[in-house]
């Protein structure tokens, strides 16, 4: 049985960048992947990279002002060739970075453990096994889908993998889910040309945000053509060889929706079926992901998780930075999961970007000396100069100290400047600082100076 220092398994982003470090520090790592697609995790194969190709190829679409759907179809399969040929790029990178090292073996198979030391896997040679000093789970998320009559998953009802390898475009996409992986892919179709509808079991959109912020989202979305259901429950799902017949019910009655695809978003859940956690006693939360403390550290002491396994935000950056706290870790460092801000960014037009909390949020947390400020993304110059000059930018300050506790912002490039706010609420610096920056001009980041002049 081959021994190694270190066991990984999943090829995500905190996978394969702690076993590049600890490679370089001169450690034997066995990296376990399933698939040969998945090189790189889910963010560069089926997640981030793929559909920020496609928006970015969306937003062309309107440029070019295309006019018949044929026109829009032909440009759209031109889209996913190139999101093929970037995705196809960076998936060989990162094999070649790990595969190359003299101290990384990568093993295509499914691994299970068969003890607290020792991985099984599973792959097209065989089984084999091997053992870990240490052991580190990096295994990912899979889309939800929920049981809806009639439903055959892999024909003309998918997850967003699915279709981000679609080849024609479809002239009316349905997606069930209100998420925030649904607003991406609703925004990308319509700017391509499908008809998108969007059905929701709750009678809110977006509940997670602010109540004005959401409101701008919907009537972006709708002036752009995207119809939106609420308080709707899927009955069934009839396909046939040219479309699906989705049939809703609503507060007003049953309403069928003839669709060429429907997505399913509804969610997303920890990749830890299989895994044999059990056999090495590693112990999940109640929501089915890994359990571990502060230090990413499972039940069992050299047992790590990081990423989507763990629950919680599922974003490649966080997974990034869950490498740096398993390092810490391993180091004997003091970098912990424990008061992170985290950021994050839904690309539709224009980007919507949060971080902390939102005034309704802070009012709930006990704070009582708290001011909300707002500013029109028509206020800023640089919206006029990229002709995107609608949303709208929210923070939160207390008062007492002057420090930030969240900001919402619904403009074009939120997605940049947010990282700003990110750093000066990481610093605890107060929202002076902020309002009194010397940024250049014109960029969108000094709308920080009129959203902080208070």
């Amino acid at each position: 049985m081959k021994k190694y220092d270190a066991i990984i398994i999943g090829f995500g982003k905190g996978g394969k960048t702690l076993a590049a470090d600890l490679a370089g520090q001169g450690k034997t790592v066995a990296m376990i992947e399933m698939s040969k697609q998945m090189y790189g995790g889910t963010c560069i194969n089926v997640g981030c990279i793929p559909s920020k190709s496609l928006v970015n190829s969306s937003h062309m679409a309107i440029v070019k002002n295309l006019e018949t759907f044929d026109e829009k179809a032909a440009f759209f399969a031109e889209a996913m060739a190139e999101k093929e040929r970037v995705v196809t790029m960076l998936r060989g990178k990162n094999y070649a970075k790990l595969a190359d090292h003299p101290n990384v073996t990568v093993y295509d198979g499914f691994g299970s453990f068969v003890t607290d030391h020792v991985v099984s896997i599973k792959g097209e040679a065989g089984e084999e096994q091997i053992e870990g000093e240490q052991i580190f789970i990096n295994t990912g998320s899979h889309s939800f889908v929920p049981p809806i009559p009639g439903m055959k998953e892999g024909g003309r009802v998918m997850t967003s993998d699915g279709v981000l390898s679609l080849r024609e475009l479809p002239k009316t996409l349905v997606i069930i889910g209100g998420g925030y992986i649904s607003l991406e892919f609703a925004n990308f179709f319509s700017n391509f040309g499908s008809r998108v509808v969007l059905v929701q079991r709750d009678d809110g959109f977006i509940p997670r945000e602010d109540r004005e912020i959401a409101a701008a989202v919907q009537q972006v979305l709708a002036d752009k053509g995207v119809e939106f259901i609420f308080s709707a429950e899927t009955k069934q799902l009839d396909e046939d060889a040219d479309k699906v017949k989705v049939t809703l019910v609503t507060k007003s009655g049953e309403l069928e929706i003839d669709a060429e695809t429907v997505l399913i978003a509804t969610g997303r859940q920890p990749n830890t079926k299989g895994l044999g956690l059990e056999n090495a006693g590693v112990e999940l939360t109640e929501r089915g992901a890994v359990k571990v403390d502060e230090h990413m550290r499972t039940s069992v002491p050299h047992i790590y998780a990081m990423g989507d396994v763990v629950g919680g935000l599922q974003f490649t950056y966080k997974s990034l930075d869950d490498y740096r706290i398993v390092k810490a870790a391993l180091e004997g460092g003091s970098y912990v999961d424990k008061g992170r801000n985290l950021a994050y960014s839904v690309f539709i037009d224009p980007s919507l970007s949060r971080i902390g909390l939102t005034y309704d949020e802070a009012t709930a947390k006990g704070y009582t000396n708290i001011k909300e400020v707002k500013l029109p993304a028509a206020a800023i110059p640089k919206a006029h100069v990229l002709r995107k000059p609608v949303g709208l930018l929210k923070a939160v300050v207390n008062l007492d100290d002057g420090k930030i506790l969240g900001a919402t912002l619904f403009c074009e490039e939120s997605y940049e400047v947010i990282n700003i706010v990110k750093l000066a609420m990481d610093l605890g610096a107060p929202y002076t600082v902020l309002k009194n920056q010397v940024y250049t001009h014109p960029t969108m980041s000094e709308a920080l100076n009129d959203l902080f002049s208070f």
